[in-house]
C-alpha cells in the first residue's frame, strides 16, 4: 500500500516538472439537470482535444445521454429537450469513449470540483475505474493568478465569461457543453500564455496548491 502511494507521488511529482506545452489535453465540459451529485444527472458531455497548443476541433465529440430520468427545468438552461434524450446514448458507452484519453491525456475542467464530481460519481456507479493522470482547473488557474496580483476576486469575477474577458476572447452562449468546452480550451491556453511570459512553463505552474 505505502510503495502504492509512494510510486504514485513519485509519478505525479515527475509529472508536473513537465513541460505544459508538451501535453496534450481533453477538456471537458458538462450539462446537467443540477448541482447536486446524488439528485441530479448528467444530460450531456462534450470534450474538445489541445496537442502541441492547438484545439483539435477535427476530434471533438459532443453526446447526450439517453438514460436521464428527469429534465426538470434544466431544458432552460442547455435547450436539450426530450427528443434529444431519445436519439442519445448511453452514459456507459460515453463514458468508456471519455475514459479511453486518460493514460495520455491531461484533464481540463472550469470549476472541476463540479464537473468532475459528476464523472466520478458516474464511473463510480457504473462500476468503472476512471484514474486520470492529472486534472486542471482554469477556474482555480485565474483564482491563483488573480491572487498572486494582490487582487480581490468577487463573486461572479471567476465565471468562465469573466475569466475569458480578462484575455480579450470572444463572448460565446453559454450553456451548450461543447461551446463551454472550446471556451475552456481557449482560456486554457490563453492562460499559459499569460503565466508562461515566454519562459517555459511547467505543469507545476498551472496546478492549484
Amino acid at each position: 500500500m505505502v510503495k502504492r502511494w509512494l510510486d504514485r507521488y513519485l509519478s505525479k511529482k515527475k509529472l508536473l516538472a513537465t513541460s505544459a506545452a508538451s501535453q496534450r489535453y481533453i477538456v471537458i465540459d458538462l450539462e446537467l439537470t443540477g448541482l447536486d451529485v446524488k439528485q441530479h444527472e448528467i444530460v450531456s458531455v462534450a470534450w474538445v482535444l489541445i496537442e502541441q497548443q492547438c484545439i483539435k476541433l477535427s476530434q471533438a465529440a459532443h453526446y447526450i445521454n439517453k438514460d436521464v430520468q428527469q429534465l426538470e427545468q434544466s431544458p432552460v438552461f442547455h435547450g436539450i429537450a426530450q427528443k434529444d434524450i431519445i436519439t442519445g446514448q448511453s452514459l456507459d458507452i460515453i463514458l468508456t469513449k471519455l475514459s479511453d484519453y486518460f493514460d495520455d491525456a491531461i484533464l481540463v475542467f472550469h470549476n472541476a470540483s463540479l464537473d468532475w464530481g459528476f464523472l466520478k460519481h458516474a464511473f463510480k456507479a457504473q462500476g468503472m475505474v476512471a484514474k486520470p493522470r492529472l486534472i486542471l482547473d482554469t477556474f482555480l488557474i485565474e483564482k491563483k493568478r488573480l491572487h498572486q496580483q494582490g487582487q480581490e476576486i468577487g463573486l461572479d469575477d471567476l465565471t468562465l465569461a469573466a475569466c475569458r474577458a480578462r484575455y480579450q476572447l470572444p463572448d460565446y452562449h453559454n450553456h451548450h457543453a461543447l461551446t463551454d468546452a472550446t471556451a475552456t480550451a481557449e482560456l486554457l491556453l490563453a492562460q499559459c500564455y499569460q503565466i508562461g511570459q515566454g519562459k517555459d512553463l511547467k505543469l507545476v505552474d498551472l496546478v492549484y496548491l
